[in-house]
């Protein structure tokens, strides 16, 4: 007989997460949002659509000052950046944000990606030689057409 998946409300999400020495306390940048911590690493939760399971309202970053720093990755190197510095991210930072979050997705019940299973990805990836291709280009000359006036 196949097994019935349950989904756990936010509540039992957050019981099952304090069980296993994650540290949840309120957060007052977002409505409804969790800080969730442990080894150094954090992120924002939400109540998921209905009441059942939970949300990212922050990905996870490392903790620093009671903001979650975001993980930028620049080509050749992955930064910590928060509003108000931007440092290179260390081995034990990459590590603690990849145990962390592998360690939330499993209690919670999320997805095991495998690319993620691999490594830390990034929340945004900016790298060097494609700094400045977001802004439309002007158009390339066409020496093969008649300019005006001829």
């Amino acid at each position: 007989m196949a097994r019935k998946s349950r989904t756990l409300n936010f509540d039992q999400i957050l019981a099952v997460l304090r069980a296993h020495s994650f540290e949840a306390t309120p957060f007052t940048g977002v409505a409804g949002g969790v800080l969730v911590c442990k080894h150094g690493a954090a992120a924002v939760l939400v109540a998921g659509e209905g009441g059942q399971g939970a949300a990212f309202a922050e990905r996870p970053g490392v903790l620093i000052k009671g903001e979650v720093a975001r993980l930028l990755d620049r080509g050749y190197q992955k930064f910590i950046q928060s509003a108000q510095f931007e440092l290179p991210a260390t081995a034990a930072q990459l590590h603690a944000i990849h145990a962390f979050s592998e360690e939330l997705n499993s209690l919670s019940g999320g997805f095991s990606l495998y690319n993620e299973s691999l490594g830390t990805t990034s929340d945004v990836y900016q790298y060097d030689r494609l700094k400045g291709r977001e802004t439309e280009q002007p158009a390339a000359a066409r020496p093969w057409e008649l300019a005006s006036g001829h």
